[in-house]
């Protein structure tokens, strides 16, 4: 049975000292808004549903940041106090999205009628994971739930940091590429033409690397609708693929291991996001098996993930974690050895939010590096296309004076 979406009403009553009050008041029906307003002590008048604007604005998307300061704004009202219903109105109405603001409200409605928090969050898969349930989950059974809704912010923070930081690696040469295939476009179907009409008059045979240059201007003027084509269904094959195709995914995400650099990177980040995720649940007490199922839809890549389901098993069968991360062969010896360490001495969160604290820094500098080495490199890559092009216009030119 499909959820029933929150209704926006606005309401005129009086409170308990008869002051006569104008407000607004979201639920799934009007009957419900009602109970509730007399629930909160107020005496309803008039009632009614507000109509929505015939041009309403687009549904503000909800991100992994909104979630990170929810658990954070979350958290320190339970630690001064602030009973969970109230809280979740509290932080509800205060947020700037209004969507979240939706999301919040039909929580809090669901704990109102019972429903646990853990349960009532499970409800929305889309924004609250498996993780972020079963830590909640564990905070409320050993009542320390402010503590842990400390942890998830924090983890959803650095998590965050990370993938914001690969983004960063990714996009700028990204975009680069873009604008140097735009300007080479508009150098072949502009430019180079008023060029070949000055050759004309030349009556000489053109250089070779110009007569290039001149064919793939022709080609771009009058196949230009071509290319843009097979650009854009390229486009939309990949991110067909990419949503709906698991080996896809797979081969894709083994290939960008495997690129120079960027591949580092993604290790590292994998890694620091194993760690992480891994060393936020064993301190809150979440058994090791259950850990390692959220875990591995945490690394942020299907390798690293199949390899730690794959360490879960043999978990659940009663090895050790760093005898598992050595059998799947992607872990350093460091990682291990400080795995290790942390089994032995019965600190294993600890250890692991120092290998996440280390290669989270790692991630950090080989972006920096990244970014510094690729600079004048793409400077250098446009500087040849473009000034290729420059050459290859300029050469009968330069050959005509040298015969004059």
């Amino acid at each position: 049975m499909a959820k029933q979406e929150l209704i926006n009403f606005s309401w005129e009553g009086v409170d308990k000292s008869g002051s006569r009050i104008k407000d607004e008041i979201s639920s799934r029906s009007e009957t419900l808004a009602r109970a509730e307003l007399r629930r909160q002590g107020f005496k309803v008048i008039r009632i009614k549903k507000k109509s929505k604007p015939l041009f309403a604005a687009r549904k503000q998307k909800i991100v992994t940041k909104d979630i990170a300061i929810f658990s954070r704004q979350l958290a320190t009202m339970l630690s001064a106090g602030v009973p969970l219903v109230q809280a979740f109105d509290i932080v509800g109405r205060g947020h700037e999205n209004p969507s979240m603001q939706e999301l919040l409200m039909t929580i809090k409605g669901d704990v109102e009628g019972g429903n646990t928090l853990a349960d009532s969050l499970g409800k929305h898969p889309d924004y609250f994971d498996d993780l972020f349930c079963n830590l909640v989950h564990s905070g409320e059974q050993a009542g320390v739930l402010e503590g842990l809704l400390h942890k998830i912010a924090e983890y959803k923070e650095k998590t965050e940091s990370i993938k914001a930081k690969i983004k960063k690696a990714l996009t700028y040469p990204i975009a680069v590429l873009i604008v140097a295939f735009i300007v080479t476009a508009v150098l072949l179907i502009f430019v180079v033409p008023q060029f070949e009409d000055l050759f004309k008059g030349f009556g000489a045979e053109l250089p070779a690397f110009t007569q290039m240059v001149v064919a793939m201007s022709r080609f771009m003027q009058h196949y230009w609708w071509m290319v843009l084509a097979v650009l854009m269904g390229v486009g939309f094959i990949f991110g067909n693929l990419k949503r709906k195709s698991k080996a896809f995914n797979q081969g894709l995400d083994r290939l960008m291991l495997n690129i120079p650099v960027v591949g580092v990177i993604i290790r590292k980040a994998a890694i620091a996001r194993f760690a992480r995720t891994l060393s936020t649940m064993s301190s809150a007490g979440v058994p090791l098996v259950e850990a390692l199922q959220s875990v591995s839809g945490a690394t942020g890549n299907i390798v690293y993930g199949n390899a730690v389901l794959v360490m879960r098993d043999e978990v659940a069968t009663g090895h050790q974690l760093q005898m598992t991360m050595r059998q799947v062969g992607i872990f350093p010896n460091m990682v291990i050895q400080m795995v290790a360490i942390g089994e032995e001495s019965g600190a294993l969160d600890s250890m692991l939010a120092k290998v996440a604290d280390f290669y989270e820094e790692e991630v950090d500098n080989a972006v920096d590096s990244l970014s510094s080495l690729l600079e004048p490199l793409i400077m250098s890559v446009l500087g040849i296309i473009v000034g290729g092009l420059i050459i290859a216009m300029y050469l009968p030119i330069f050959k005509l004076g040298s015969v004059v």
